[in-house]
């Protein structure tokens, strides 16, 4: 008997199997390289808040000498920055600008990645200034930033909003570093005439007050415990004292009657 038919159709069939797991591995990783798992787009700030942000840069600078700015830039794009903005204006960076021999900038350098991806979004916030800055009083500024709230989770929530507010807290920082004297009719904190100071009072009083109150909330609160028992105490003795009494005369009449 031949068996030429049933080998071919094995083949065919191992053929058909073959082409099948290929087109599906195939369109499995196209799939791959085309699905966006999630946007990894820095968004630049609004247009609002480039222009609100300009507008205050602008008049500190003019009362303190100093220019501001802020520069947000895309860690996955290596070309110019995503965004940059200073007191001169929308898109002008302070950075080795002749019209601004001292100057403070803040970068936001912006990290997002795939859902697919182990790794998580980052923000690298750096802040830098002209030579005759002290790298100290920089890193001072740039501490200050996160204190006041705008921290790496801000900056990757909203790199927009984080980097321009955060280019409109120089002023404020600077003048803390003392990088720049205060604007003028702002008293410095050395000008002012000092408070008298409050009565120092007890310390024990002072630093243990909530100790004190519950200390004797808690001896009022023993002696009424103590006054409720004594009186109970005294109640129960009065009504045990007279049957006590009853029933030694009634055990005398039955002796007598004996």
């Amino acid at each position: 008997m031949s068996t030429g038919k049933p080998a071919a159709k094995n083949r065919a069939a191992a053929w058909a199997v073959w082409l099948t797991i290929g087109l599906v591995v195939a369109g499995c990783v196209a799939a791959g390289v085309l699905n966006n798992d999630g946007d990894t787009t820095v968004a630049a700030p609004a247009a609002g808040e480039r222009a609100d942000s300009v507008a205050i840069l602008q008049r500190t600078s003019a009362e303190q000498g100093l220019c501001y700015g802020w520069e947000l830039v895309d860690y996955h794009d290596y070309g110019d920055p995503l965004n940059v903005g200073s007191n001169l204006g929308d898109g002008v960076a302070v950075e080795e600008n002749p019209a601004c021999p001292r100057w403070v900038q803040v970068t936001a350098n912006i990290g997002y990645v795939s859902e697919s991806s182990e790794s998580n979004d980052f923000a690298r916030i750096q802040v830098t200034g002209s030579a005759d800055i002290d790298s100290a009083d920089l890193w001072q500024v740039e501490r200050g930033l996160e204190r006041l709230g705008l921290t790496e989770d801000v900056f990757v929530d909203d790199p927009g909003w984080a980097v321009t507010r955060a280019a409109v807290m120089l002023p404020l920082l600077a003048v803390e570093a003392e990088i720049v004297p205060p604007a003028a009719g702002t008293p410095t904190p050395g000008a002012a005439s000092p408070s008298p100071l409050p009565d120092a009072g007890s310390d024990l009083l002072r630093d243990r007050w909530g100790y004190l109150l519950a200390t004797v909330g808690l001896l009022l609160l023993a002696a009424l415990f103590v006054t409720v028992g004594v009186v109970q105490r005294r109640r129960q003795r009065r009504v045990v004292v007279p049957a006590q009494r009853a029933g030694a005369g009634a055990a005398g009449r039955t002796r007598e009657k004996a």
